[in-house]
Parts: structure tokens; C-alpha cells; sequence
């Protein structure tokens, strides 16, 4: 139904799924969150090449297959848009971007400067405007975590067991254990968290290109109606997944979101 290719290539990871009946001509990239990497995409990458969609999942300097590059803590957002940059423009037209998390910020910052995509699906996204409340609802539910990563300037500490990566990330019944999650994560920056609120980032006032904005109802890292008032800002057509924390593409509804997500594509790019 499909091939799926695994590579590593000038020190990135990219993990493509190609159908043998392509549907549709436009092409996905998708960009993964902080301590993740391409294989996060996986169930819903099988599920859109079974639909006849093209996709594209690749993994930052540092995270998953990549080598580092630059010592994690030093990594910024505007290093990791580069490479977001350059996978979309290996694409031989332009695609429909996918990000997840620090993916979304990603994504929100590639459109402020690059508002020329058919379509983009933010998933549990970073808040438009600022992480300072997601930050402070973090150190109060793990002031010693967050201590600790103080120390290196990385966040490493926020998923240094089983336990916490479920409760950032996860419910119960996630496609993935807790124990599987946390042995897939690796370590990620504090400088991102920190440089993504004002006077260092502001959202675009508005953005021509479709926006469809996936939240989770029991997301423990960013409040469901922060996430709603960030998608008013831009007008996004808007969907609360049920029951689904911070990974919605690994929840147990996984499935049916892909589904909405596909519908909604197939509408609105070839």
C-alpha cells in the first residue's frame, strides 16, 4: 500500500511513507515538539499514506536519529526553524506543514515569515502569544524538575522518568506506555521555552494561509482555552480531541483525530 523510507542525510533523520496510490499531489512535512523526533508521527503517517497522502517526518540536530550539531543547550528556535526551512524546501512544491508542540511554535513562526503554504494543521501547539503560563503551571507541578533545569539549560529533568513523561504527555490507554514514551524521549533546550514570549517573539497579526488547530481537553501542559483563544487570534478552524493530553497523535483516539485531520485536508489542498 506503501514504502516507507528511513534515512540519515547531511545529519538529519527523515522519515517519508510514500503510497503506491497517491490521492493527493501535496506532499506533508511534519515537525515534532521538544524532546521528541520523527518516529512521534508514525501511526498517523501509515494511516495518511493508507489515505494516498505523501509525508515527510524529520527529526532535529540532537533528538531521536539526528546527531547533534550544537550542544542541546545552546539550541534556539531560530536553529531549529533553519532546518525546518530546508526540509520544506526539499519538497518539489510547496506542502502542508504539520507541527507538534514546539512544532506549532515552529510552524507559527515559519508562517509569520513564509505565509505561502496550501495549508498547515497545528496539533496542541505552543500558545500564540506566549509559554510563560504553561511554564509556571510546569514549575508548580514540578519545582524540583524545573530546579534541575536551571542547572544545565536543558529540560531534560521535566521527563526524567516514566511518571512524569506520562503526565506531560499522555492519558491512559495512549498508543504508547509510559515506560515507552519515556525510553523514546530524549533531551531538549531550556533556552526554547524561555524565547518564546515577548519582547523575543510576537505572533503574526494574521495569516492568509488555512489553519486547523488541534487541542487536547486534558492536555496538562497548555490549558484547552488558552489553546482556543490562540486559534481565535488567527482564525483557525478549531477541534478539541476528548479526553487526549499533550501527544494527541498518540492518544487512544489517535485514529479518529487523523481522520478529521485528512477530512479536513482533502477539502482544501490536491
Amino acid at each position: 500500500m506503501y514504502d516507507i523510507s528511513h534515512t540519515l542525510t547531511d545529519g538529519i533523520e527523515r522519515i517519508a511513507y510514500t503510497p503506491h496510490m497517491r490521492r493527493f499531489e501535496t506532499p506533508i512535512v511534519m515537525q515534532h515538539g521538544m524532546w521528541h523526533g520523527a518516529w512521534c508521527w508514525q501511526g498517523w503517517q501509515e494511516l495518511l499514506a493508507e489515505w494516498g497522502w505523501e509525508s515527510h517526518a524529520h527529526s532535529l540536530p540532537g533528538h531521536a536519529g539526528s546527531p547533534t550539531q550544537r550542544p542541546i543547550r545552546w539550541c534556539t528556535l531560530g536553529y531549529y526553524l533553519e532546518f525546518l526551512k530546508a526540509e520544506i524546501d526539499r519538497q518539489p512544491r510547496k506542502p502542508v506543514l504539520m507541527g507538534h508542540s514546539m512544532g506549532g511554535a515552529l510552524t507559527q513562526w515559519y508562517l509569520k515569515e513564509r505565509d505561502d503554504l496550501p495549508a498547515a494543521v497545528l496539533v496542541a501547539p505552543w500558545q500564540s502569544h506566549s509559554m510563560m503560563i504553561p511554564i509556571c503551571r510546569t514549575i508548580t507541578r514540578d519545582p524540583a524538575g524545573f530546579g534541575l533545569c536551571t542547572l544545565n539549560l536543558t529540560t531534560a529533568p521535566l521527563v526524567r522518568n516514566p511518571f512524569r513523561a506520562a503526565q506531560m504527555f499522555i492519558s491512559e490507554g495512549a498508543a504508547l506506555s509510559p515506560q515507552e514514551l519515556y525510553e523514546r524521549l530524549g533531551p531538549e533546550s531550556l533556552w526554547v521555552l524561555l524565547q518564546y514570549n515577548p519582547p523575543l517573539w510576537r505572533p503574526a497579526a494574521r495569516l492568509k494561509t488555512p489553519l486547523l488547530w488541534l487541542a487536547g481537553a486534558a492536555d496538562t501542559l497548555i490549558a484547552e482555552e488558552a489553546e482556543a483563544k490562540s486559534a481565535r487570534h488567527y482564525g483557525a478552524e478549531y477541534v478539541v480531541v476528548p479526553g487526549a493530553g499533550h501527544n494527541v497523535m498518540m492518544e487512544k483516539s489517535w485514529r479518529e483525530t487523523v481522520q478529521a485531520v485528512h477530512n479536513w485536508l482533502a477539502k482544501r489542498v490536491g
